[in-house]
């Protein structure tokens, strides 16, 4: 099979059987072998009901039910593990990414090698202060934390190998960070192209003003982990023996000062009326901790297990 496209969802019933002719009319007019699944992440709406429909009469869609709204990270990790395509493609189902991208996307995966094709919204039909200048700020960030250069990381339209996504684990919100989680398994091939945004034609947006916060702290958590998600002794132990090591010899320092004044008689205040012992000792305490705290997890690393992070209603495929 050619091509896998993977579309979570969330109450966008009206837009998923217009969605769904797109996608089949360029599919057939560029002679692609495909299947489409659908990610249905708890909608309260008819999502289900269309999504069935189109099942009964198309046997290139596939379909997952979530038992509730777990995220759309979660539909994608669902939706990856699913996919068989040679090319794994994601797409928002509110019919503003193209589905025409596609057959130039695929190109760009399959004839010039590349990991991650990741779309960017160049012109965006989005509101300028609640969307846009927030999105540009953010993807600033990102590409400054990140190291990965891409304009537009939050756009839903992007294209894989199949190996990258059956290499990567998708979890809590990071599915904005796709190509980084990417990059930090090895796969290195990451571009852009600019693609086509469309206006929102039914309803309104699931994410609203806090995803931004929300992507920021991910960001911090993502490159966090990247640098010692792997190895937390080597920052916590390390912070945690160079406090506790500036600790002790001030310690030294200070009983090395009261000896001195005692052996030669000069007067002196107690060693727990001076303000130096309690830093020194807050020092070396706070350095133990983190030394501790660098071992547990390092403990909890080779311990842990990944556990279920979201519940199936129904499967069609």
């Amino acid at each position: 099979m050619q091509i896998s496209i993977v579309i979570p969802l969330l109450n966008e019933q009206e837009s998923i059987p217009e969605l769904h002719r797109w996608i089949a009319a360029v599919m057939k007019a560029n002679s692609y072998s495909y299947e489409v699944i659908f990610i249905d992440d708890g909608s309260s709406d008819g999502s289900w009901q269309e999504i069935q429909k189109i099942t009964a009469l198309d046997a290139n869609v596939k379909a997952i039910q979530f038992l509730k709204n777990y995220g759309k990270s979660q539909a994608l990790h669902a939706g990856f593990e699913m996919a068989q395509g040679e090319v794994v493609i994601t797409m928002d189902a509110d019919l503003q990414d193209n589905p025409e991208e596609i057959p130039e996307m695929y190109k760009l995966i399959q004839e010039e090698g590349f990991d991650i094709i990741s779309g960017w919204k160049k012109k965006r039909y989005d509101h300028v202060l609640t969307k846009n200048i927030p999105s540009k700020l953010f993807n600033a960030a990102a590409r400054k934390v990140s190291g990965v250069k891409l304009h537009d990381f939050n756009c839903g339209l992007k294209a894989y190998q199949q190996v990258v996504v059956k290499n990567i684990d998708v979890y809590g919100e990071m599915h904005r960070y796709i190509p980084l989680l990417a990059k930090n398994a090895g796969f290195e091939k990451i571009d852009e192209k600019v693609v086509q945004h469309q206006a929102r034609k039914y309803g309104s947006t699931k994410f609203g003003a806090e995803r931004f916060a929300h992507g920021f702290l991910d960001l911090i958590s993502i490159w966090f982990l990247s640098k010692f998600g792997k190895r937390p002794m080597h920052l916590f132990g390390a912070w945690g023996a160079v406090m506790f090591i500036i600790g002790f010899i001030t310690a030294i320092g200070i009983g090395a000062t009261k000896l001195y004044k005692l052996w030669y008689h000069i007067p002196d205040i107690l060693v727990t009326q001076n303000p130096w012992f309690y830093i020194a000792l807050t020092v070396m305490i706070l350095g133990t901790l983190l030394f501790i705290a660098g071992f547990l997890g390092e403990l909890i690393l080779r311990t842990q297990k990944n556990p279920q992070r979201y519940k199936i209603s129904k499967v069609l495929k």
